[in-house]
């Protein structure tokens, strides 16, 4: 049996450890929306990064992974990028931003594991950040926020990890509240949460189990053709800072000032806005036909629109589409693999996963993973 991360903390240090629970998220709709400052509506869940910590009195930090077997040796006064191991880097983004804030740390020990699969949109690397520097700031004592330490847990992964996220991972992870989503506004982060009562349905992710290298290039490639995109509008609409300031009718207006790809990227997130706040209508009135398909209509925007979906994605989409039990369903996060979100009926989840496994597998010779998540509450102090 795998050791938890307390047991292995004991085992470790021979002392009794805060315990810490940061969750990853999903997002039910709106997304590529959060960088250019829209709506998104995410939802933390249950599966997420636990940590283990304690004060210690050497002259330098230590930091366990049980996942890798792997210590790290922190030096609290330099906490400078490293190539190996990377997972280091996310920690070291979060001491760089709390030295840069006058905040001094003690030494500790530190072990962490999570039940979070690596690459499957569900932000990972969002629950170390929350989860650390949350920990961090239990155990000392340094007064800050959670809007604090979403602003610094967001710097570290744009600064340390090298991805230009929005606000939205590490603000769901932080944020989140057991059988809720929110929908967050990206530009004011005024937040609004919105009850995820499913009846008879689930959430259903099935992981593609692939990660196209276009992954990171691409999501940059795609934050500079909005970025274009403002730049052209702007011209006709000196009003418009981002793609959240374009109505359709402004986007219309300036359809032939631009190149078609950007035009495609801007009507997406365009629409997809529009998305959010119509799809948070439907959870309040509790209609989740509605709100299903708007998942498969952000899928269909997503795939041909922003590009960023892949063969993989689309086909257990179409699978999903095909299913008379599944309300909704699209790709979630940044795109190019990981997984698809389904909104299911309960009593049909054994029948579609045989089905669709068994069919996926045929087609790219590659097994398909799922996970069924429940929405969760978020970091938090975890009480035996």
């Amino acid at each position: 049996m795998k050791l938890s991360v307390k047991s292995k903390f004991i085992e470790l240090y021979n002392s009794e450890p805060l315990i810490i629970h940061a969750p990853g998220r999903i997002n039910l709709i709106g997304e590529h929306t959060d960088y250019n400052n829209g709506y998104v509506m995410p939802a933390a869940i249950h599966m997420g990064v636990q940590f283990a910590f304690a004060t210690s009195h050497h002259t330098h930090s230590l930091i366990y992974s049980l996942k890798y077997d792997q210590f790290y040796t922190l030096d609290l006064n330099a906490p400078d990028k490293v190539e190996n191991p990377a997972w280091a880097n996310y920690f070291l983004g979060i001491v760089h931003q709390l030295n840069a804030k006058g905040l001094r740390l003690e030494n500790f020990n530190c072990v962490f594991d999570g039940d979070l699969p690596t690459g499957a949109g569900l932000s990972s690397s969002a629950a170390m950040e929350c989860g650390f520097i949350f920990g961090l700031n239990e155990m000392f004592q340094l007064g800050l926020t959670q809007f604090d330490m979403i602003h610094m847990a967001q710097w570290a992964e744009h600064n340390y990890a090298g991805v230009k996220c929005g606000i939205m991972d590490q603000f769901s992870s932080m944020m989140g509240k057991d059988n809720h989503a929110f929908m967050l506004d990206c530009r004011s982060l005024e937040y609004e949460y919105l009850p995820l009562d499913l009846g008879n349905y689930t959430l259903l992710l099935c992981d593609t189990n692939v990660k196209h290298s276009l992954a990171s290039s691409e999501y940059n490639t795609r934050r500079n053709e909005c970025q274009q995109g403002v730049t052209i509008i702007s011209k006709k609409f000196p009003e418009v800072k981002t793609l959240r300031d374009v109505t359709p009718v402004m986007l219309t207006a300036c359809q032939q000032d631009m190149p078609p790809v950007i035009y495609n990227r801007c009507r997406f997130v365009v629409e997809e806005n529009n998305r959010v706040v119509e799809a948070s209508r439907d959870l309040k009135k509790g209609d989740l036909a509605s709100f299903g398909k708007k998942m498969f209509a952000a899928h269909d925007g997503l795939s041909k629109l922003y590009e960023v979906s892949c063969a993989e994605l689309d086909y257990l989409v179409q699978l999903a589409t095909a299913s008379a039990d599944i309300l909704g369903a699209r790709m979630i996060g940044g795109g190019f693999g990981g997984c698809t979100l389904n909104l299911i009926h309960q009593n049909s989840v054994g029948t579609f996963l045989e089905s669709a496994r068994a069919a996926y597998r045929t087609k790219f010779g590659i097994e398909m993973s799922s996970y069924i998540v429940k929405p969760g509450k978020g970091v938090s102090v975890v009480i035996d």
